[in-house]
Formats: structure tokens, sequence, C-alpha cells
């Protein structure tokens, strides 16, 4: 039966590693939901990259670039990780390249083993859970976090996906960061937006009126798309559906 773990934080990454795992990185506020966003507004392929020097390279030679340091756009960007920027027209099919605090890092440490990369949201929660169970491997959720500490919003989402995963498909967990992440959820999920209201980002994006962006990085499973990592790109799976219970 396959399991299912918790990495609470990129700097932690290394003491979870397996072989043949498949990883789930999330940042719930905001990056993954970005780019699950983008995906299911029609863009092409999202490049991860972990510096903005990486980032004015690709837009120097053309590409759309985005960046995202502490909340906010940085100056010679026009975008950053607010999922309402992949919405339009003018992205789609396109090549986005893209650099935040947290979500980028979290993708470019996971991806130096030879584990699967998906990445995770609330936005597209159900539909990954059923594709996990039609992989039948272990999963470990990686927790973006926030500069790599513990963060509230990524373990509800690793709580979330556990409690579906053990319920609904019987994976198994022996992991305390899971259970943990479960009893959260099981106190924050009829209002997930309430239960954050003291908890660092939320209020960090408050101060930036960005509250139009958290609640929708909380809504559950309107953007039915997984994006995963092909070599250095993220790219969509071609189906993604919900199988009736």
């Amino acid at each position: 039966m396959p399991k299912i773990s918790v990495c609470y934080s990129p700097a932690s990454y290394s003491l979870f590693a397996e072989t043949d795992q498949v990883v789930v990185v999330v940042d719930i506020l905001r990056a993954t939901s970005a780019m699950v966003t983008a995906f299911y507004h029609g863009v092409e392929n999202i490049i991860p990259v972990a510096t903005v020097e990486e980032a004015r390279d690709y837009k120097a030679r053309g590409y759309l670039a985005a960046a995202e340091r502490d909340g906010m756009v940085l100056e010679g960007f026009e975008i950053g990780n607010s999922p309402f920027c992949y919405m339009g027209e003018d992205v789609k099919n396109k090549t986005i390249v893209i650099t935040t605090t947290n979500g980028t890092k979290a993708i470019n440490v996971a991806k130096n083993d030879s584990s699967s990369i998906l990445i995770g949201s609330f936005l597209n929660l159900n539909y990954l859970a059923e594709h996990l169970n039609e992989l039948q491997k272990n999963v470990l959720v990686l927790c973006a976090g926030w500069k790599d500490k513990f963060n509230l919003e990524d373990t509800l989402f690793a709580g979330a996906l556990s409690e579906v995963l053990i319920h609904k498909f019987n994976f198994e967990s022996d992991c305390d960061s899971a259970i943990a992440g479960m009893h959260l959820y099981h106190l924050a999920k009829n209002d997930l937006n309430k239960f954050l209201e003291n908890s660092s980002h939320r209020k960090r994006l408050k101060k930036l009126e960005l509250e139009q962006d958290i609640e929708y990085c909380l809504t559950l499973d309107i953007c039915p798309v997984i994006p995963y990592l092909h070599h250095n790109e993220l790219k969509k799976l071609k189906q993604c559906v919900l199988k009736p219970l």
C-alpha cells in the first residue's frame, strides 16, 4: 500500500527524499495556486527558476517573465505570483518564466533527485488525489513554507490531501507531519480563511491589499489541471477528471 508523508520545509527535504516517490510541491499563498491557475487558463509551459537573475536573463531573451519577493512584484517585471495575473488572453499559449520567494525554490530543491514532481493547491486538490491514487506510488507533500520556515496554509493543504488519500484511497502513513497536518485541517476545514486570519503570510498579503488573492487560493477544486515537471519545465497533464463517488 502506498504511503503519504509531509515535509514542512525545503530545508528538510533531504530527510524525506526517497527513490521513485511522487513529490507534490505546494505553496498555497501563492506560487503553486498561480501555476495551477495559469495552466487552467491556457498557459503552455512554465519555467520555474530559483533566482531573480535567472528570470532577468530569460526576460532579456524575450520570454514573458514573472518575479515576486516578499509578496511584491519586483521592479522590471510586469507580473508576480498573483493568480489573477494568469487569467487573461495575453498568457494563453505562452511559456512563462517565474521566480518566487518560496514556491520556485521548493521545486528546484526537489528536482535534483529522481522523484516525479507535481504541483498542488486547493484549486486542484481532489483532481490531484485521483491522479495520485492511479499512480500508486509513495507521495511526499513538500511545503514551500516561508523562507524555509513552517507555515500554516501549506500545512493545511498537506493535511487535506493526506486525509483524502488515507480515508478515500487507502494510503497509509507513519509520518507525524502528515498526522499533525490532518489534525490542523480538521480544525480549519469549515472556514480556512478565518483559521488563517492570524497567520504570518495572510497578514503580510493583507497589508499589501491582496485579500482577493487569499480567498481565491483557498477555493476548492475549481481548476481541473495538474502541472508536472518535465526536465526543467512545468507542463499539464492532458486529461484530468474527477470520478463519481
